[in-house]
């Protein structure tokens, strides 16, 4: 019978669910030093005094027959690749078992092949980027990197690396539902599928892990926990919605003590390198002109992720496929880069690019938050 008083910012809310407008998808801000929830989008959504007195027959067929499924609580239940975004946590992992430093460079042609091969992995840019170091395989987003980088990990340690982060886990928030997701790994498909030919791992799977593509599947909470984590030296925070239980009778209210459960043991070079990177996709890379003129420095990671696999003698048309069959819009980004008091995962479902469709919505939160 006690009152929860939480952590979500009014204003903050409702900035958001303007932002995001009739568009479905899901968004998560946190805030990185307590894991508080700042915000908490999942659209499209329904009235909740519908259910007051009992729902009626036709509104509760409605929401249950709805194509949009506005009763699935997105940022915990809905799960998605990452697309781009999760190249900043490869970069890291890279680093982090010696498997590249950053002046390493490749040559990008715009596809990656596996030897023996004439499959084709592409990159978003069809005549490719040049050559290119870590830095820049960040800022400009450059698929082919991560192809090769992802071959050179194999899927074991990208899952082992990404574990501690939260990829695939359960953050312990204080609401029922979470879904743990995906983080693929050998064992995993041995034990997901019974016959022996879907059980082997493949090499061409481990290929698109490295852009967030293939098996992986996470939750928008999961993004910004994990962000969070990032930004915040490698400590995780559990995150919660509760900031205040308040007493009924007495109105004395007890705050919910933040609640460290984890530290990540990261070379500090490298995490300073990889904020490096993520503060350079907002000053010059794919979200620049969503950050131009911002009178702060931030972070951020633009995602593009495919619903349905294009063929290899075909190219991706948006304006000839069904909505519902569109690539996710996604971005991950914190602020102030100095010291982030705020951290969001976001996606924007079938809206294309990340840069051009999330990545302004985040903007708008920023502003507010930092005035």
């Amino acid at each position: 019978g006690t009152n929860l008083i939480l952590s979500v910012d009014s204003k903050l809310q409702e900035i958001a669910e303007t932002a995001f407008g009739n568009r479905r998808g899901a968004l998560v801000a946190i805030n990185p030093k307590t894991g508080a929830v700042l915000s908490y989008v999942s659209q499209p959504g329904f009235d909740p005094n519908l259910f007051v007195d009992g729902i009626d027959v036709d509104n509760w067929k409605w929401l249950n027959d709805s194509l949009d499924k506005p009763l699935v609580n997105r940022p915990i239940r809905g799960i998605y690749p990452p697309g781009s975004t999760f190249k900043p946590f490869v970069a890291m992992a890279g680093l982090e078992n010696a498997k590249r430093l950053p002046p390493f460079s490749i040559s990008d042609p715009g596809y990656y092949s596996l030897a023996n091969s004439r499959h084709r992995y592409r990159d978003w840019k069809p005549d490719g980027h040049g050559m290119v170091d870590m830095y820049k395989s960040v800022v400009q987003s450059c698929d082919t990197y991560y192809y090769l980088l992802a071959r050179d990990m194999g899927v074991d340690l990208i899952h082992d690396q990404m574990k501690p982060f939260g990829f695939g886990q359960l953050t312990g928030i204080d609401i029922l539902g979470e879904s743990r997701g995906i983080l693929p790994s050998t064992e995993w498909k041995r034990t997901t599928y019974r016959k022996p030919e879907q059980q082997r791992w493949y090499s061409g799977e481990t290929i698109s892990l490295g852009i967030g593509q293939g098996y992986n599947s996470f939750t928008m909470l999961q993004l910004a926990h994990a962000t969070a984590t990032l930004v915040n030296n490698g400590l995780k925070m559990k995150p919660h919605l509760v900031r205040e239980v308040m007493d009924v009778e007495t109105k004395s209210a007890t705050p919910v003590a933040k609640e460290p459960i984890g530290q990540l043991a990261l070379t500090a070079e490298n995490l300073d390198f990889i904020r490096k990177t993520l503060v350079g996709v907002n000053i010059e890379g794919t979200s620049a002109s969503s950050f131009a003129g911002a009178p702060y420095t931030s972070g951020g990671k633009t995602g593009t992720a495919q619903v349905f696999t294009v063929k290899q003698n075909e190219k991706y048309n948006a304006a000839r496929i069904d909505e519902r069959l569109r690539d996710h819009a996604l971005f991950m980004a914190y602020a102030p880069a100095e010291e982030p008091r705020i951290v969001l995962a976001m996606v924007v479902e079938n809206a294309g690019f990340g840069a051009q469709n999330a990545a302004p919505i985040a903007r708008r939160l920023f502003d507010f938050v930092i005035q």
